[in-house]
């Protein structure tokens, strides 16, 4: 049992690490959208472009990370422990999926060409959408974090 224990650690210790730098990646990915979400001038096009790239560019690692990183962690605790968690995964992941469909065509909406006043109100509309589909994503993953891996937490602590 110390031998299973130890593995444990091994194997999720860094795990927490993992994702307490993916949670500041969170913020910065909404400190990127507050100060984007709180621009009254759409006149200044190209100004405003630098910003929706600088938030594209952010939200693109947060959402990767998370497919491509934190996901198959959880996954794969969840399959040591075999205690529902790959259930509850399969019914949570697709809804979160969805929310990644919203990230990736707000990402597609900005391009190389220049943007007019009516392009820029526009993708300001798609903005306040992508807010809420964050927020139902955050909201999503925290459960996950909760049950997937904080639920285990005692048996991966360094004893």
């Amino acid at each position: 049992m110390l031998e299973n224990c130890r593995n444990a650690r091994e194997r999720w210790g860094g795990v927490s690490e993992l994702i307490d730098r993916w949670l500041k990646a969170r913020q910065d990915l909404l400190v990127h959208y507050c100060e984007l979400s709180g621009e009254s001038d759409f006149s200044q096009t190209e100004a405003l472009k630098q910003k929706f790239a600088g938030l594209c560019e952010v939200l693109m690692d947060y959402v990767s990370t998370g497919h491509f990183g934190i996901y198959e962690q959880l996954i794969s605790e969840a399959r040591e422990y075999n205690d529902g968690g790959l259930e509850l995964a399969a019914k949570v992941y697709p809804r979160i999926e969805k929310t990644t469909e919203v990230a990736l065509n707000f990402n597609d909406q900005l391009d190389d060409r220049a943007l007019s006043e009516q392009d820029t109100k526009a993708l300001f509309e798609a903005l306040s959408h992508l807010g809420q589909s964050l927020e139902s994503r955050f909201e999503m993953e925290d459960f996950l974090i909760e049950h997937l891996h904080n639920a285990h937490r005692d048996k991966v602590s360094p004893a």
